[in-house]
């Protein structure tokens, strides 16, 4: 197979109101005008020893799967290990600064006139990275695609393999949002008592209780409470839990907040952390902010505290 060509637009340029399209209102949309889908897969794979002994995580860019195994037809590869992100940042996946983020969207044929869509072949975390970055530099016009690339293929949709050629685009200009992000001394003023905000960690059950993970130093920033991106998809279909089951998932990360509504929430590098924060403000919660450091951050101090309750 390879990818179609989309000389003419199949309807007019749609405008995304909902952080969440599914795959059927992308299969109408497909080869629509100034709609740009984007691929945003990367796979975790399993920690190796660094020169300290150390276990530390390894990504994969889904680049080659992307080419071979096939993507949504005209979907363009997003690079979120190295143009997406910081390439200098102190750690894995640290946001790009708003130059780096607007000429990465240029890159991939978006501008200030796109409606972008955006996927992936896990359970959405790094299409939500996308959406959230997105979203911090003062743009709308995305959404994430639910059931990603998954439900596409279980619905026998159709598939491209081989590159997409970006569209030409006008150039993307930002419009940041700081308060969608905290940085470690905000974490501190939670953890002190001194700021008013509910810590969402967004880990597996086995690293939130410390007896898992990739880090030195294992274990949740005390007061958090464990609201795992895995668990806040359909285990059978891929699709995002809405409704009640949504509801009951979020909940006691909505009972934790106080009065200022403020949800923080934090995994190991800022990409689960992008599913929380979608599904809380899916839920309706709106006053959201990452901590983009997370435990790759926090952990790396030794006077940082890290609560073990399965040790």
């Amino acid at each position: 197979m390879s990818s179609p060509v989309f000389s003419s637009p199949v309807v007019s340029t749609p405008v995304v109101s909902t952080p969440v399209v599914s795959t059927q209102w992308l299969a109408d949309h497909l080869g629509s005008d100034h709609l740009v889908i984007l691929d945003a897969t990367v796979f975790a794979l399993a920690p190796s020893s660094t020169e300290t002994g150390a276990a530390g995580p390894r990504y994969l860019s889904g680049r080659d799967d992307y080419l071979s195994k096939g993507h949504i037809p005209g979907a363009v590869f997003a690079g979120l290990i190295d143009v997406f992100s910081d390439p200098a940042g102190d750690y894995d996946f640290s946001r790009p600064s708003a130059e780096l983020f607007e000429a990465a969207a240029a890159s991939v044929g978006i501008d200030n006139s796109t409606t972008v869509v955006v996927y992936d072949a896990v359970v959405g975390q790094w299409a939500a990275r996308i959406w959230w970055l997105f979203r911090s530099f003062g743009y709308d016009d995305v959404a994430v695609l639910d059931g990603g690339l998954a439900k596409w293929h279980a619905e026998t949709r159709p598939f491209a393999t081989g590159g997409t050629r970006p569209r030409a685009a006008d150039g993307f200009t930002t419009t940041p949002r700081p308060e969608l992000w905290v940085d470690k001394s905000f974490i501190e003023s939670i953890v002190a008592g001194e700021t008013d905000a509910a810590l969402v960690c967004s880990v597996p059950p086995a690293e939130f209780a410390g007896t898992a993970g990739a880090r030195p130093r294992a274990g949740h920033i005390p007061g958090s409470i464990s609201l795992p991106a895995a668990g806040l998809v359909d285990p059978t279909t891929n699709a995002f839990l809405r409704g009640d089951e949504l509801n009951r998932a979020i909940a006691p990360a909505v009972a934790a907040v106080g009065a200022s509504g403020h949800l923080v929430t934090y995994c190991g590098g800022g990409i689960a952390a992008a599913a929380s924060a979608l599904a809380l403000i899916r839920a309706g919660n709106e006053h959201v902010s990452i901590y983009d450091g997370s435990l790759n951050e926090w952990a790396a101090d030794a006077s940082a505290p890290l609560s073990t309750p399965g040790r």
